[in-house]
C-alpha cells in the first residue's frame, strides 16, 4: 500500500519563473543530483512535455522510468507512472500559490509504490528525503 507525502517551500520567484524551472526537463541533469538522463518522449500542442523518461541513479534506489504530465497553466502539473522498473506506481504534483508578489509557495505531493517490498520506516524517510531533497534543488535552481 502505498502512501502519499506533502512538502512544501517558498520560493523567490513568481509561479510562472517556477513552472519553467519545473517544465524545462531536459535541463534536470544539471541541478537534479539524482537525475542521469531526462527525455521528453511525447508534447502537448503548447509545447509542454506529455511524456518523460528519466533514468535516476540515487546511490541505493536506481531506476528508469515513465511519467505522464498533465499541466494547469502555471498554478499545478501532475503526473502518474506509465511504465517503471523499480517503481509499479508514481502519482505526484507541483501546486503553486503566489504567496506575496514575486514569492510561491511550492507543495510537491508523491505517492510511490514500489515492485520490491520495502520497510514503512524506511520508504517513509526515503520519500522524506526525495521530497526534501527535489524542493531545495528547485528553490536553489529557480532562485539562482
Amino acid at each position: 500500500m502505498a502512501d502519499q507525502s506533502t512538502q512544501s517551500i517558498t520560493v523567490a520567484a513568481p509561479p510562472a519563473d517556477v513552472m519553467a524551472v519545473i517544465a524545462d526537463f531536459p535541463a534536470y541533469p544539471e541541478w537534479v543530483a539524482a537525475a542521469k538522463q531526462v527525455d521528453v518522449l511525447e508534447t502537448e500542442p503548447d509545447g509542454r512535455a506529455r511524456r518523460v523518461h528519466f533514468v535516476l541513479d540515487a546511490g541505493a534506489v536506481k531506476d528508469d522510468y515513465v511519467l505522464e504530465y498533465t499541466w494547469d497553466d502555471d498554478r499545478r502539473v501532475s503526473w502518474q507512472l506509465v511504465q517503471g522498473q523499480m517503481q509499479k506506481r508514481q502519482e505526484g504534483s507541483y501546486t503553486l500559490t503566489e504567496t506575496a508578489p514575486g514569492t510561491t509557495g511550492v507543495t510537491y505531493t508523491i505517492t510511490i509504490d514500489l515492485s520490491i517490498p520495502m520497510l514503512g520506516m524506511i520508504k517513509r524517510k526515503a520519500e522524506k528525503v526525495i521530497l526534501d531533497t527535489a524542493l531545495k534543488e528547485l528553490k536553489k535552481r529557480v532562485e539562482s
